[in-house]
């Protein structure tokens, strides 16, 4: 039976948080593949870049806020400049340790921000996003 998610791509600084989200996707079974990127501009390359041999369409984008460099807004404003076809059918959501209210807020303007869920990712969170995003799937 195949899995409602294809692939997952993790945006997040801290590579102990990209291991453990990536063992519980993995664990779920509601994945095929799981990508990470520990910056903004290393997401941003693989999204444009789909010649590449190890690239898989994500079909949802787990975004951290903090990061150095290029923080997750930074992110999204470059993200947004994409050709939509590199866009399209990508469920994009924060996620964050972000208590900030300020942060949800500025997350909520921007169109291609779907959620705003708090770390760590769990599988119950990984199915509310199937049963969100993927109904077709389930």
């Amino acid at each position: 039976m195949p899995r409602p998610i294809h692939c997952i791509l993790l945006i997040d600084d801290d590579p102990d948080d990209n291991y453990l989200h990536q063992l519980v996707i993995e664990e779920s079974g509601l994945c095929d593949a799981v990508r990470s990127a520990e910056t903004g501009l290393q997401a941003l390359t693989y999204l444009t870049e789909t010649h590449d041999s190890n690239y898989v369409r994500p079909d949802v984008i787990l975004l951290d806020i903090n990061m150095p460099g290029m923080n997750g807004f930074e992110f999204l404003e470059r993200y947004c400049q994409l050709d939509e076809v590199l866009r399209s059918r990508l469920v994009l959501l924060m996620l964050t340790t972000s208590l900030n209210p300020v942060d949800k807020n500025r997350a909520g303007q921007f169109e291609d921000v779907k959620g705003y869920l708090t770390k760590p990712v769990t599988k119950e969170m990984l199915q509310e996003i199937i049963d969100q995003y993927f109904p077709a799937s389930v």
